[in-house]
């Protein structure tokens, strides 16, 4: 019975995984023109996109959602459309993850023409939670090892002097979505902004808030117990290893062949 829930939890993962890497959307329609009486939500992958639909519950029709990046779009490799551009541009609200991979954003942001925009950056909101990558044993490629001996080269005969500047600039782990904990902090600050662009109907946004983060809250905790009672808690991965803040909620362990998550 433990391997059959451990085995769905390990399906999960991976759909979350999918639906923000490679997001495989359905019944999303991106070219749905906005009437001018809606309040206009523009999110670039579907985890944002979901805690949105589960906010405005029960009073859709109010809203024009759309997500940028929609079925066989990489996230660590999507470059916008002139047309997502001018989207965003006329969005009263805009979330996105604000990693390496959205640098395209600060672009995009000089274009806004919306006089009362707001925008959600994900990585600003979980700073504290935010994550340096990890290299863990297996995951170096050549240009590591490389990289490594120079280092310690430069270590023995430039001791103190500034070669620090040269080192490689830090990559922060994207990944946050992937935390049931992060997104329980997310979900707030998004319910928060969506109440303020409808005042009207505020009381109802925060009871679908409090309703799905009960949902997310017990979901926590059955992971939490299913994992605190695996005899094992090392996970090997053949591929790339996107789950640091999944595995670190549950105290899990890994080893990957790849560090990251990228197309190539």
């Amino acid at each position: 019975m433990l391997k059959k829930i451990f085995v769905s939890i390990i399906f999960f993962m991976l759909f979350f995984l999918i639906s923000s890497c490679n997001n495989n959307i359905n019944n999303v329609d991106n070219k749905t023109i906005a009437q001018n009486n809606k309040i206009k939500i523009v999110t670039t992958i579907y985890p944002e996109y979901d805690w949105v639909n589960n906010i405005i519950k029960n009073n859709e029709e109010k809203f024009d959602l759309s997500i940028l990046m929609t079925s066989g779009v990489d996230l660590h490799n999507f470059q916008p459309s002139a047309k997502d551009i001018l989207d965003i541009g006329k969005a009263d609200l805009f979330i996105y993850v604000g990693g390496e991979s959205d640098k395209w954003v600060d672009r995009a942001i000089k274009q806004v023409t919306n006089k009362n925009f707001q925008s959600i950056n994900l990585m600003e909101i979980l700073k504290d939670n935010v994550k340096i990558e990890e290299l863990k044993e297996g995951m170096e490629d050549e240009h590591d090892h490389a990289h490594d001996s120079d280092e310690e080269h430069e270590d023995e005969v430039h001791e103190g002097e500034e070669h620090d500047e040269e080192h490689e600039e830090v990559e922060y782990d994207e990944h946050v979505w992937l935390s049931l904990k992060n997104a329980i902090i997310v979900c707030k600050v998004i319910e928060d902004k969506i109440s303020q662009l409808d005042l009207d109907n505020k009381e109802l946004y925060k009871k679908n808030l409090d309703e799905y983060l009960g949902q997310l809250e017990e979901l926590d905790k059955n992971y939490a117990k299913t994992i605190n009672s695996a005899k094992r808690k090392i996970l090997i991965f053949g591929d790339r290893f996107p789950f640091r803040y999944m595995f670190d909620d549950y105290g899990l362990d890994y080893y990957a062949a790849f560090k990251g998550c990228a197309a190539e």
